[in-house]
């Protein structure tokens, strides 16, 4: 049985609803959303077609052990289902710890209640979050799936830069090895609500659980339970629903990686509905790169003739700054977009393994999905 928090019903009117769009049906999804198999001779390949068509896939032998993932989310469930006395105890969110509805400082608001960590060592916010019950257990589950996930995208990073053919090979995954990586761990619920989903539903629109934005990181991953509520945004603005798979993970690429790619990779857009009658528990590692790191177009990847940098270089803390003022869906990423009298001249693309490039997105706030 879930606990829902009696602070998110009587804010529902405060809570975002979409109108229901053209959403692609669950047939067609399995052949949008590319499936890689990591041991594959020619994951390289398909992890950077699927990075500039979409920004967004699904990786299977990922050799991650389903022990740690269930226990976890066992633990992160008996959490979620205590007394909302008990849950506020881990709060409130600053930005680390426990918080609900309200996403950021600045206004945004979702059917969600979540436990955020930093893993950087520089910060002391973890020590101070009080998690109800047995603490250590919980806390060691999500160091020992933190790690998984930091080894997993790693892997994944180094596959783009041989894809890319690019050296150092751990030319991005470096910043995630990092010792002073600002990367961070997000526990989301979502708790059902039949009363509220079906007032959203009778005026034709979703419940928002988490409202539409980008990851701004270098890359990210997340794996929820057996509940849907994940869609990404294609290029047309048809909303594509991700059917959940608790044995696999989904990867996103982030803005970071966007702007250090030129252009050539898609930082996805993307948002959760919730359920009228299941709860959606999901787990999201954000991989980020150290607060000082430069971020700007890899130099060596601008070696098209006639090729323009179209981002202005920028340090990851400027970047967490300036995002921190704005809103989930602003555009936050054309602040930093580099301003030409004419047009400049794209990065050349395999017209088979991309339609077109995409210059900003709307950039959400930093642990979502």
């Amino acid at each position: 049985m879930v606990v829902l928090s009696q602070p998110l019903v009587e804010n529902f009117s405060h809570i975002k609803t979409c109108k229901h769009n053209n959403t692609t049906s669950s047939d067609h999804t399995a052949s949008i959303i590319p499936v890689i198999d990591l041991l594959a001779p020619d994951a390289n390949t398909l992890i950077i077609k699927a990075c500039q068509e979409l920004g967004f896939f699904k990786v299977v032998n990922h050799d991650v052990p389903i022990d740690n993932i269930t226990k976890l989310e066992s633990e992160a469930l008996k959490f979620f289902n205590m007394s909302q006395i008990e849950k506020d105890k881990a709060g409130p969110a600053n930005p680390f710890g426990y918080g609900n509805k309200r996403i950021g400082s600045n206004g945004d608001v979702g059917w969600v209640e979540y436990l955020l960590f930093t893993t950087n060592p520089e910060l002391t916010h973890n020590k101070s979050i009080t998690i109800p019950g047995n603490s250590l257990l919980f806390l060691g589950l999500v160091k020992e799936y933190v790690s998984a996930m930091r080894n997993m995208l790693c892997m994944v990073l180094e596959k783009i830069a041989e894809g890319l053919k690019i050296e150092p090979k751990n030319v991005l995954s470096r910043m995630l090895r990092d010792e002073k990586s600002d990367s961070c761990f997000r526990l989301n619920h979502y708790p059902p609500c039949p009363e509220l989903q079906l007032q959203a539903l009778s005026s034709g629109r979703n419940l928002i659980g988490f409202g539409e934005h980008t990851d701004p990181q270098v890359i990210s991953v997340v794996r929820s339970n057996n509940t849907s509520g994940l869609q990404i945004s294609l290029r047309d603005g048809t909303w594509l629903s991700v059917p959940p798979d608790p044995y696999s993970f989904f990867i996103n690429v982030g803005d970071s990686l966007q702007v250090m790619s030129n252009g050539r990779f898609r930082s996805v857009r993307h948002r959760v509905l919730a359920d009228s009658l299941k709860s959606r528990v999901s787990m999201i590692y954000f991989g980020g790169p150290p607060l000082s790191e430069k971020i700007g177009p890899l130099s060596c990847l601008m070696e098209e003739p006639g090729e323009q940098i179209l981002y202005n270089e920028f340090t990851w803390s400027e970047y967490k700054k300036s995002a921190y003022k704005t809103r989930l869906g602003d555009n936050r990423l054309s602040l930093f977009e580099k301003k030409y009298n004419n047009k400049p001249t794209l990065p050349s693309t395999d017209d088979n393994n991309m339609v077109g490039l995409i210059l900003t997105h709307n950039l959400g706030k930093f642990h979502t999905t």
